[in-house]
C-alpha cells in the first residue's frame, strides 16, 4: 500500500495547532479537524498563563493566525469523524462537517447578524456567565472568524438573513460529507472539565457565587462577561474574600477521580495572583492538600504569590460549603492540620476543577480502533509517550493524561516527530507553496502611514486611553489613517489591516500593541500579504512599556503611549525596503549528549534519513539513567537503554563519538561547523541543526550525615541495593526517607520533579519484599502528579507512613552510640522521634554549572538563574532556543522524568525537522552594512562581534557575513568611523525617534 504525504490532526487546541504547524512546515499536507466552530481550544479561554503571567490570547493568537493562514493546513471546523479504515501510511477517513447554516466562504465576520438577532443563547465560551445571540461567533478573536446559527434556539425570524449584505445566511445549508486520505493521524482531543455539581456539598449550581476555575478565568478576562473586573455573579459586587478550593474532582474516589489533574495547583495560584492584580483589596485564600508546583520556576511563582501578593494557603480538604441567603456569602467548613473543625465566611468561592478525559474519547477510540486506559484517557506507553495502541496513530496533550500547556506543546511536536519517521519518504508530495503578491515599489513614494492601536482588552485599554492615542496619531506627519482594535493580533484584524492598506494606499505601517518579540513576525507577514516589504513596518510596545508599568498612572501612561507612537511614526517614515537571501541547508544533525533523550533524538533523525552525529563525553551511551533499574510506571530502564544502543549501532545514519568533547562551534542555522576532540585527535563536522541533550547531575548531599555514616544513603543507592537483593538489607527493619534534599532551598529553589516518585517507587518495593518493614517518608509536599497518584495511594495502602514537615523546621538526624534517630516537629503530630536502621535521602537534580556555562558561550544561548538552559518561551517554545537552529531536550532544560525526556527528544527533532526538511532558508533582513568609503580596516568590529559574522576581506575592509549576523548592533556602536550601520536601525531612523521624543522632526 502506497504511503500518503498527508496527516490528519483531530482537535485544534494548542496541541493540535502546534502539531499541524510542525507537520506543515516539514513538508506535509495537514487536515486540522475541530468539532467546535473555531480553533484554539481551552487556551483561548484563559486570561493569563503561569509562571510568566503572559496574556493567553496574546501568545496563542499568533499561532492560531499562522495555522489559519498556512497554505498547507486545511481547517475543517464543526466537524466529526464518522469512519476510519486503513493502516499506518494509508488511512481513509470519512468526516461530516456539520452545517453552520452560514456560508463560511461568504461570511466576513462583520457581526451585524449577531447584533440584530433578537434571540438570546447561553454563551458557552464564557462558561454560561453571559448570553449571546442565536447567531454568533465562538469568541471575538476566533480563527476562522465565521459565525454560526444555533438551530436549537433560533426562532427562524429571518432578521439575520435580511441584514447580511454578503447573503451568507443559508437556513437550509446541509451537512457536508467528505473522504480524506492520509498517511498518519494525531489525536489532540483535549479534555473535559470535571462537573463539580456531582459533589452536592460544594454547592456548585446551587449557590451563584460558587464558580469553577474556568468560569473564573472568563471573569478575569478582558473579553469576559465582566470585562476583566472581579465581580460576584449573584449581585455584581466586588468580593473581598475569595476562597480557592483545590482537588475538586481529583485525588477523590468518592466524588471524582483517583488521579491528580496536574495543573490545578498552579492555575489556582495564578488566578489568585491575577485577581489580586485586578482588585488590590481582594484577600485570596487557597485550601489545598499538597502544593504540586513541580514545573520549571513553579515553586518561585508560589513563593511570589504568598510573599508579594499575600495569598494565604490552608492545608485542608474542604468538607462543605453553605450559603447565607441574605448576603449570598459562603461559609466554608474545614478541618485544620491539628484536627480542629473550623468555619470561615467568604464572599466568593472558586472550585479548582480537575481534568476528565474527553467526552467523546470512548467513541473516538472505537472508531480509530485504539485502547483507553483505566481512567478513560487514550492509552499510551511510558516508553513511547505519544504512541497509541495502533501503529500510525499518535496522541498529544491532555487526552492521554492531565497536563499543562508546555507538556502539551512538547507532545504535539513529539507526535509530529513520530509521524516524520513514518512518512519522510512522502515529504513535499502534496504541499503547495505560499504565493505572495508582487512587492510594491514604494521606495521613492512619499510616506503614507497607517497606525493601528490595540486595546488588548484591558491589558492596554484598562490603563491607556486608546481613543485619545488614536486621535493624536491622526495629527502626526504623513499619517493617513489611525485606527483602534480590541485585539490587533486576531485574524479579523489582520484582514482589516490588509483592507485598509489597499483602501488608503498605505506604504508604511505602525502597530502599537504588545511585544514585538512574539507578534512582530505576524504583522510583518500581514503587510507582506498586502504587497508591502515586511520592513516597511514599525511596532511599538504600549503594553509592557505603558499599561503594565504605569498601571496606577493612566494619564501618564496615555501620554507615554502618544510619545511611543510618535517615535514609531517618525522611524517608519525613514524605513526602506530590505531584501533577504536564500541560504543552502546542510541536511544533517548534531546531537550533544548520549543519554536517553540524546539517543532518542538521534534515532528519530536517522529514521527520517538524516545523517546524525551523536557526541558523548563518557565511554558509554546511556547517561545517568544507567543508575536506574526501573521507573515508577515500570519501564525497565537497563533493557530500554541496551535496546536503544543496539538500534543506534545498527543504524548507518548515526555516527557515534564516545569519550568526546566539543571544542568549538561555528556557523549558523543550516550551516554549523563543530570541532570535536576525540581519543584519536580532532574531528570537524558540518551540520544544519543542533540538539542539546547533555543532561544534569544528581545532588551530592553535604547534610544529614551523608558520607559520614554508612546507614545514610541516597535513593539511587537504595535502588541498587533493592535490585541486587543484598543480604545486609534484611536487618534494616526501620527505614526513613527524607524528601527535598538539595531541592526547594535557597541554593536550589526548585522542585526536582522525580524525587517523590523515586521515594514511593522504592518504598513500595521494600513493602513488596517484606511487608513487616517499617517505611516512613518525611515530606513537605507529595508531588505524584497525574497518574502517579495511584502509586502514592498504593504505598499508603501497603502501610508506608507519610509525615509532613515545614520548610523552616526540617528533620534532624541525631547519632547516638548505636542508633540513628530522626527528630522532627510535625505540623500535625507535634514533636516526634523515630529510631531508624536506614535513612534514605531523596536528592534533587542539579545543573552541571561549569559545563553548561561553557556550552552556553559556544552556542551563544542563555542559562536561567539555576544554570539550566533557557528555552525561547516556557509555554509555546519549550524545546527551542531563541538562537535559530538550536534545540534542547531532557534534563538539560530542567528536571524531568524519563518518559518526559523521551517526548522532549522527539519534540526537539520535530522542531529541527522544520529546518532540515527544506533545501533553503531565507536569512538576512536586519543585518549590518559596511560603507567601504568610511572603513579604515581597524578590525574593532571583527574582534567585538559575538557571532563571528565580520571578517577582513582581501582589500582590507570589514565584510559582513549576512547569514551569521544577528543585527545586534555592537559593530555599529563600536565603529569609530561610523562606517557600519544596521539595516532598519540606521542612524537616521534612530535619530528620528530621538528627535520625535523631544518634539522635533528630521526632514
Amino acid at each position: 500500500m502506497e504511503k500518503v504525504g498527508a496527516v490528519m490532526v483531530v482537535g485544534a487546541g494548542i496541541g493540535g495547532c502546534q502539531a499541524a504547524l510542525d507537520l506543515a512546515e516539514s513538508g506535509f499536507k495537514v487536515y486540522l479537524v475541530e468539532k467546535t466552530t473555531s480553533i484554539g481550544g481551552v487556551m483561548a479561554q484563559l486570561d493569563k498563563t503561569f509562571p510568566t503571567n503572559d496574556c493567553a490570547i496574546c501568545i496563542v493568537s499568533p499561532k492560531l493566525v499562522e495555522a489559519g493562514r498556512h497554505p498547507n493546513i486545511e481547517i475543517k471546523i464543526n466537524s466529526e469523524i464518522e469512519k476510519v479504515s486503513g493502516k499506518s501510511g494509508n488511512f481513509d477517513i470519512k468526516i461530516n462537517e456539520n452545517s453552520l447554516y452560514i456560508d463560511k466562504e461568504k461570511c466576513t465576520g462583520c457581526g451585524v447578524c449577531g447584533q440584530e438577532c433578537p434571540t438570546e443563547a447561553i454563551d458557552v465560551f464564557n462558561e454560561g456567565l453571559s448570553l449571546n445571540s442565536a447567531v454568533s461567533v465562538k469568541y471575538p478573536q476566533a480563527v476562522p472568524l465565521v459565525f454560526c446559527i444555533k438551530k436549537d434556539v433560533c426562532i427562524g425570524c429571518g432578521i439575520c438573513r435580511g441584514v447580511c449584505k454578503t447573503q451568507a445566511i443559508k437556513y437550509d445549508l446541509e451537512d457536508q460529507k467528505s473522504n480524506i486520505n492520509v498517511g498518519s493521524i494525531i489525536l489532540a482531543l483535549g479534555f473535559e472539565e470535571f462537573d463539580p455539581s456531582i459533589n452536592k456539598y460544594l454547592g456548585f449550581g446551587k449557590y451563584k457565587n460558587v464558580v469553577t476555575s474556568i468560569q473564573f478565568e472568563r471573569i478575569l478576562s478582558a473579553s469576559g462577561p465582566y470585562s476583566g473586573k472581579v465581580l460576584r455573579p449573584s449581585d455584581g459586587n466586588v468580593p473581598k474574600k475569595v476562597a480557592f478550593i483545590q482537588c475538586v474532582g481529583s485525588r477523590d474516589n468518592k466524588f471524582g477521580n483517583e488521579y491528580c489533574s496536574s495543573v490545578c495547583c498552579m492555575y489556582t495560584a495564578k488566578e489568585a495572583v491575577i485577581a489580586k492584580e485586578h482588585m488590590e483589596s481582594l484577600e485570596p485564600t487557597v485550601f489545598s492538600m499538597d502544593i504540586r508546583a513541580y514545573g520549571k520556576d513553579f515553586d518561585k511563582y508560589i513563593e511570589r504569590a504568598q510573599d508579594e501578593y499575600g495569598v494565604r494557603y490552608i492545608r485542608s480538604r474542604v468538607a462543605s460549603i453553605g450559603e447565607n441567603p441574605h448576603t449570598n456569602d459562603l461559609k466554608i467548613s474545614y478541618e485544620d492540620e491539628k484536627g480542629k473543625i473550623k468555619e470561615e465566611t467568604f464572599n466568593m468561592v472558586v472550585l479548582a476543577v480537575g481534568l476528565n478525559p474527553p467526552d467523546d474519547a470512548k467513541k473516538i477510540a472505537e472508531k480509530f480502533n485504539i485502547k483507553l486506559n483505566e481512567y478513560g484517557f487514550l492509552k499510551t506507553d511510558p516508553s513511547s509517550p505519544v504512541d497509541t495502541t495502533k501503529p500510525g496513530i499518535f496522541v498529544c496533550g491532555a487526552c492521554s493524561s492531565p497536563k499543562d500547556i508546555p507538556e502539551t506543546v512538547i507532545e504535539a511536536s513529539a507526535a509530529a516527530g513520530q509521524v516524520n519517521t513514518i512518512l519522510s519518504s512522502t515529504r513535499n508530495t502534496l504541499v503547495s507553496k505560499k504565493e505572495y503578491p508582487k512587492e510594491k515599489d514604494v521606495l521613492d513614494d512619499p510616506p503614507r502611514i497607517g497606525v493601528f492601536i490595540c486595546h488588548c482588552g484591558i491589558n492596554i485599554g484598562g490603563t491607556v486611553n486608546v481613543l485619545e492615542v488614536v486621535e493624536y496619531a491622526n495629527t502626526l506627519p504623513d499619517v493617513v489613517l489611525a485606527d483602534r482594535n480590541l485585539y490587533t493580533c486576531s485574524a479579523d484584524t489582520q484582514s482589516l489591516i490588509k483592507e485598509k492598506i489597499e483602501e488608503n494606499n498605505i506604504n508604511r505601517v505602525v502597530v502599537a500593541s504588545c511585544t514585538p518579540r512574539t507578534h512582530e513576525p505576524l504583522f510583518q507577514e500581514t503587510i507582506r500579504e498586502a504587497g508591502l516589504n515586511r520592513y516597511l513596518f514599525q511596532m511599538t510596545n504600549i503594553r509592557d512599556q505603558c499599561s503594565w508599568v504605569h498601571m496606577k498612572q493612566p494619564k501618564k501612561a496615555t501620554e507615554k503611549a502618544k510619545d511611543l507612537v510618535r517615535m514609531a511614526v517618525a522611524k517608519v517614515r525613514k524605513a526602506a525596503p530590505i531584501s533577504e537571501m536564500p541560504l543552502e541547508i546542510i541536511q544533517s544533525a548534531l546531537v550533544i549528549g548520549g543519554g536517553i533523550s540524546g539517543m532518542s533524538a538521534a534515532l528519530n533523525f536517522a529514521k527520517q534519513g538524516f545523517d546524525t552525529y551523536l557526541i558523548e563525553k563518557e565511554a558509554k551511551l546511556g547517561g545517568f539513567a544507567r543508575n536506574i533499574n526501573k521507573t515508577l510506571e515500570g519501564i525497565q530502564v537497563g533493557k530500554y537503554i541496551e535496546d536503544l544502543i543496539e538500534e543506534i549501532n545498527d543504524n548507518k545514519k548515526i555516527y557515534v563519538y564516545l569519550n568526546s568533547n566539543i571544542e568549538k562551534i561555528d556557523g549558523y542555522v543550516g550551516n554549523f561547523k563543530t570541532t570535536i576532540k576525540i581519543e584519536k585527535g580532532i574531528v570537524e563536522i558540518e551540520h544544519g541543526v543542533i540538539i542539546l541533550a547533555t543532561g544534569a547531575d544528581k545532588y551530592v548531599p553535604e547534610e544529614y550525615l551523608y558520607n559520614e555514616d554508612s546507614r545514610v544513603i541516597t535513593q539511587v543507592e537504595l535502588e541498587k541495593i533493592l535490585s541486587s537483593s543484598l543480604p545486609e538489607f534484611k536487618d534494616k527493619n526501620s527505614i526513613a526517607m527524607i524528601q527535598c534534599v538539595g531541592s526547594r532551598n535557597e541554593e536550589h529553589p526548585y522542585c526536582s520533579r522525580i524525587c517523590c516518585s523515586d521515594a514511593i517507587k522504592n518504598a513500595i518495593e521494600i513493602k513488596e519484599i517484606d511487608p513487616k518493614k517499617e517505611v516512613i517518608i518525611f515530606y513537605r509536599d507529595i508531588r505524584t502528579y497525574g497518574f502517579k497518584e495511584k502509586y502514592y495511594r498504593s504505598a499508603r495502602e501497603k502501610g508506608v507512613l507519610f509525615i509532613r514537615f515545614d520548610e523552616e523546621k526540617p528533620p534532624e538526624i541525631v547519632k547516638n552510640k548505636k542508633d540513628l534517630v530522626i527528630r522532627l516537629e510535625s505540623p500535625k503530630l507535634g514533636e516526634i522521634s523515630v529510631k531508624c536502621d536506614l535513612i534514605v535521602l531523596s536528592t534533587g537534580i542539579v545543573a552541571p554549572s561549569e559545563e553548561n556555562l561553557s556550552l552556553a558561550k559556544m552556542l551563544k544561548v542563555p542559562l536561567n538563574e539555576d544554570d539550566f538552559f533557557l528555552e525561547a518561551h516556557v509555554k509555546l517554545r519549550p524545546v527551542d532556543f531563541a538562537t535559530e537552529g538550536i534545540f534542547l531536550c531532557g534534563t538539560t532544560r530542567g528536571p524531568s522524568t524519563i518518559s518526559e525526556s523521551i517526548a522532549q527528544a522527539n519534540s526537539a527533532v520535530s522542531r529541527a525537522t522544520t529546518i532540515l526538511s527544506k533545501d533553503k532558508l531565507v536569512v538576512g533582513g536586519i543585518v549590518s552594512r559596511v560603507d567601504k568609503d568610511l572603513c579604515t580596516g581597524c578590525k574593532i568590529c571583527v574582534r567585538i562581534c559575538p557571532f563571528n559574522a565580520i571578517v577582513k576581506d582581501e582589500e582590507g575592509y570589514a565584510h559582513v557575513h549576512e547569514a551569521l549576523c544577528k543585527g545586534c548592533g555592537l559593530c555599529g556602536a563600536s565603529c569609530p568611523e561610523k562606517a557600519i550601520e544596521i539595516k532598519h536601525f540606521t542612524s537616521e531612523q534612530i535619530l528620528s525617534e530621538i528627535y520625535a521624543l523631544g518634539g522635533r522632526q528630521i526632514i
